[in-house]
């Protein structure tokens, strides 16, 4: 890929940015991101659109990924996503999907499985789930069959009597990791279908964390093992 401007790039990469694809939050007062149109003449690379070319890129995309065809985004993290998938039981039109695929694509999970309702809220999500897969499974028992399909156990995140501290724990290289519905947590169709149920410590005193938190920490915690090197030392 030939040069780009990057002048008009955000100095910070947690600002909240401005784009078509952003709009939907309404607020006023947030930082403009991304690129304006490239000069010509335009670099010669099939990953590029020529409509963001043309026009200018806005999304939240890395900068590496300026002016480039969605496909083409989606095919270059797909020939380096991590092993780990993450499902996430749907039964309320739970708000805190949207943040778990965020997250998810962060940390370049394999999938996110939708379990239950087909329709999500996409707004928390910040349309990564555009470069990120999503699957959708009816049920528990859908689930649990396509896991067992591929080989990946099923581990759930929930604070539950007789789950194992997921600091300690080994997470294995090939896993889906778990979790329900905000409020009642892991159903227990889901819970009866988990090869080991995970929790995560805390120390103050409310008597959870929300399904998005939780998820970020779990997705954290096998990126510090399998992508970072940093085994922990308990039993898993």
């Amino acid at each position: 890929m030939g040069p780009v401007n990057r002048a008009a790039t955000v100095p910070s990469p947690y600002a909240r940015p401005v784009s078509d694809e952003s709009s939907v939050n309404g607020a006023e007062d947030q930082l403009e991101v991304g690129v304006g149109p490239h000069p010509r003449p335009w670099p010669d690379d099939p990953h590029l659109d020529p409509q963001l070319l043309a026009n200018g890129d806005r999304r939240n995309v890395l900068d590496r990924y300026r002016y480039w065809r969605r496909e083409a985004v989606v095919a270059d993290l797909d020939t380096r996503r991590h092993e780990f998938h993450v499902a996430i039981e749907n039964w309320q039109h739970d708000f805190n999907i949207g943040s778990v695929v965020r997250t998810a694509n962060a940390f370049l999970a394999a999938e996110v499985h939708i379990v239950g309702l087909r329709r999500w809220n996409r707004r928390g999500a910040m349309v990564t789930d555009r470069y990120q897969h999503v699957r959708h499974h009816e049920d528990v028992s859908a689930l649990a069959g396509w896991a067992a399909d591929v080989g990946l156990p099923l581990l759930g995140i929930d604070n539950l009597p007789g789950s194992v501290p997921l600091e300690t724990y080994l997470l294995p290289r090939g896993c889906v990791l778990l979790f329900g519905q905000e409020g009642p947590g892991l159903s227990p169709a889901a819970h009866a279908h988990c090869a080991a149920v995970l929790s995560i410590a805390q120390f103050g005193s409310t008597r959870s964390i929300n399904a998005g938190a939780a998820a970020a920490i779990a997705m954290h915690a096998w990126i510090r093992r399998h992508a970072m090197g940093n085994d922990t030392n308990g039993q898993g």
